[in-house]
This record gives structure tokens, C-alpha cells and sequence, in this order.
């Protein structure tokens, strides 16, 4: 599949290469036991990756399962041709119920009071969802003194609802050597389980995300919720150290912009809002036309770095809204016109989305999932 992309015409781009994603579905699809499928977790932009740009592509290489945090992001994947099954691993409102019955849709329901609501929805088809456990994490999830409850409610609306998956989440999976407290939650959904399986008729059972899988294959059940390891990181550096002589996993995803405009400074002139940096010498700067609107973090203002010809180029004074400054004195022949990798290799260099999110003190899930969803993609 071709691009419809010129990248003349373009500022920024993010370029995902589809060879990255497919290394990577059939490296986690080697880890399943018999029987257990993948569900491509694309919510949040799909970690950067654009989930409309993503899906179709995932889609083709047989993903079996997609899931989004909104019942209005897997309406737009129905519309837009997805056809495999879709979880709404978010909250979902009870007047958007009726979409998820129309667009054959699952909903996580994980409370009493979402459960009785659904309950009681006046609608014309069954409505699949999945019953979200709390078994530890304290975030989404019914609490144990609530499975009674939400099952005799459950049995009492045969035929409104089908209870299609039962799951939960684990709270501190990605350090395999603190084993005690997953373990704890294992246990706990093992009992959720067997209090639901059998009036349910054996629901699909899920638990583990990417760390989950790599370090309690145990808990893999029918379905493995696979998001940031799909796109070629790893979840933690501990899951690194543990994994990374086993597997090889390959960032799909590239950052790139362009040297808007290259100038002359003298040395002590300031750069910026707030002429937050002096030059120490007389510099050729160059302008990025990216900043912390796209996803660039304003925390790595005068520290942070791109690649221009295979050097690293170094941010000088504030990150603005739309653009950034970078040093481009001692690279040779860079001009107006160069691309600027934010992200990704440029000859022998490199800049991996753990470092830019390591200076800008974030991790790698928040810095990915801020890249600004319009930063247009290019398939390779």
C-alpha cells in the first residue's frame, strides 16, 4: 500500500513501517499457547502511530481483535471498513449504547452502576460486553464484594447482554523480579473466574498486556492485550533486560521534520522567548517548524536533540508552541530543505523515543501518546 503523501508538501511527518509491525505481530504471536489471540490495543493514537492510519494495516496482517478506549473511536474504525471484533476498553456512556449493539461493538463494563444501566437500556439488539475485575490495580474493575451482585444482575437479563469476556488488569507486571503482588491478582481473577465461567458459558478470558505476557505466560487465557510491544518498545526496562537476548522487537514508528530556514548568529546573541540561551559562540541556527503543540516536549528546551546529515543537533532556547531552534554549526553543508529526525536513525545515529522521553522526564507511553494525532503518517 502506497502512501498518498508527497512528502514535499509536507513539515512533519511520522513514517511507521509496516515491515516493523509485522516483525513484531508474528514475534509476539510465537509467545501465545495454543489458542490465544492478539488484541492490537491501539487507543491513544495508537501510541503515535494514528489508529485510523493503523488498523487497516493491522487488520491486514490478521490481528485478531482491536482495542480503543472509546465507543466513538471503534464507531469510526466500523466506518471506516474495520470488521474484526472491537473492545471499548474505556468507559462508555448509556446513551451511546445503542451504537455498540448497531456496530456489533464490546463494552468493558466495570461497575454496578454501568452494569444496571445497561440493564436497563431499552434496545432493540444484545449488547456484548466484558466484565472488567478489580483485582489489585484499584482503578477500573468490580470489586470482589461485588461479583455476587453483578452476576445474579447478569443471569436475571439473559438476552439484553451477553457477557462475551471477562479480564482484568495487572498493576506491577513489568518488573519480572517483584513477582508477589501479580501473582496476588492472578489468583484473584482465577477466582472471578470460576464464580462467572460457568453461568456464562465459558466467557473469553483475558488478563495480560504486553509485560504481562512476556513475564506471567501463565496468565495468557484466550486473549493478550498487546500495545506497546506491537509497535516495537518494550513496556519497562526491567522486561528489557529480561527479554531483549530472546526477542527482538522493532520501533515501527519515525519522527521527522525539515530546516525551515539556516542563519548566521553572532556570539551573545539570545535565542527565543525569554532569551532563555546566549550563544557562547558566533552559530549557524536552524528553525524546525515543530514544537510543543506536535509533541515535542517543552521540557527540552536547550537540552533536547534532533538529527540533521547524521549529527545530532542540539535544541537552543525555549521550545515555542510551532517551532524549535537548533545549533547546526559544525555540520557541514546542512540548509533549508534538510530533514530533521526527531525520532529514528539517520546514519549511524540515532534517537529512540526512551531517550527524548528520558530528558523530558516522561516515560515513553506519554511521550508517544502526545504526538499530535494530525501529524500526518506515511505507511512504508
Amino acid at each position: 500500500m502506497k502512501s498518498p503523501i508527497d512528502r514535499r508538501s509536507v513539515r512533519t511527518w511520522i513514517e511507521v513501517s509496516r515491515g516493523a509491525l509485522e516483525h513484531n505481530l508474528i514475534v509476539f504471536r510465537s509467545l501465545l499457547p495454543p489458542g490465544c489471540r492478539i488484541m492490537a490495543i491501539c487507543k491513544s493514537n495508537a501510541y503515535g502511530h494514528g489508529l485510523y492510519d493503523l488498523a487497516p494495516v493491522l487488520e491486514e496482517m490478521g490481528a485478531d481483535w482491536f482495542g480503543v478506549d472509546s465507543i466513538v473511536e471503534a464507531v469510526t474504525l466500523r466506518k471506516k471498513g474495520i470488521r474484526r471484533p472491537i473492545l471499548v476498553l474505556g468507559h462508555t456512556l448509556p446513551v451511546r449504547f445503542g451504537e455498540a449493539g448497531k456496530y456489533r461493538i464490546s463494552l468493558t463494563v466495570s461497575s454496578l452502576e454501568n452494569l444496571r444501566a445497561l440493564a436497563a437500556f431499552q434496545g432493540s439488539r444484545s449488547i456484548r460486553i466484558h466484565l472488567k475485575f478489580d483485582t489489585g490495580m484499584h482503578r477500573q474493575g468490580l470489586l470482589p464484594s461485588q461479583w455476587e451482585a453483578a452476576r445474579r444482575l447478569i443471569r436475571r437479563q439473559s438476552g439484553r447482554m451477553e457477557v462475551e469476556g471477562i479480564y482484568t488488569h495487572f498493576a506491577s507486571a513489568k518488573d519480572p523480579a517483584d513477582r508477589e503482588f501479580t501473582h496476588s491478582q492472578i489468583k484473584e481473577f482465577e477466582k472471578a473466574c470460576a464464580l462467572f465461567e460457568v453461568p456464562l458459558n465459558r466467557p473469553i478470558r483475558h488478563a495480560c498486556a504486553t509485560a504481562g505476557l512476556l513475564n506471567y505466560p501463565e496468565a495468557a487465557y484466550e486473549l493478550a492485550r498487546i500495545g506497546i510491544g506491537l509497535m516495537g518498545h518494550w513496556p519497562s526496562a526491567e522486561t528489557k533486560r529480561a527479554w531483549d537476548e530472546k526477542i527482538v522487537l522493532e520501533p515501527a514508528l519515525t519522527w521527522r521534520t525539515i530546516i525551515s530556514e539556516v542563519k548566521s548568529l553572532k556570539k551573545g546573541l539570545g535565542i527565543g522567548y525569554d532569551q532563555t540561551e546566549t550563544l557562547k559562540r558566533d552559530s549557524r541556527v536552524g528553525v524546525c517548524p515543530i514544537g510543543y503543540w506536535h509533541g515535542f516536549p517543552r521540557s527540552l528546551s536547550r537540552t533536547g536533540e534532533v538529527l540533521v546529515r547524521g549529527r545530532r543537533a542540539k535544541v537552543l532556547g525555549t521550545v515555542s508552541m510551532d517551532m524549535i531552534v537548533v545549533d547546526l554549526t559544525g555540520i557541514a553543508g546542512a540548509r533549508g530543505g534538510d530533514v530533521a529526525t526527531v525520532i529514528g536513525r539517520d546514519g549511524r545515529e540515532e534517537i529512540t523515543a526512551y531517550e527524548v522521553a528520558g530528558s523530558a522526564g516522561v516515560s515513553h507511553y506519554e511521550f508517544l501518546t502526545r504526538l499530535n494525532p494530525l501529524i500526518q503518517k506515511i505507511y512504508t
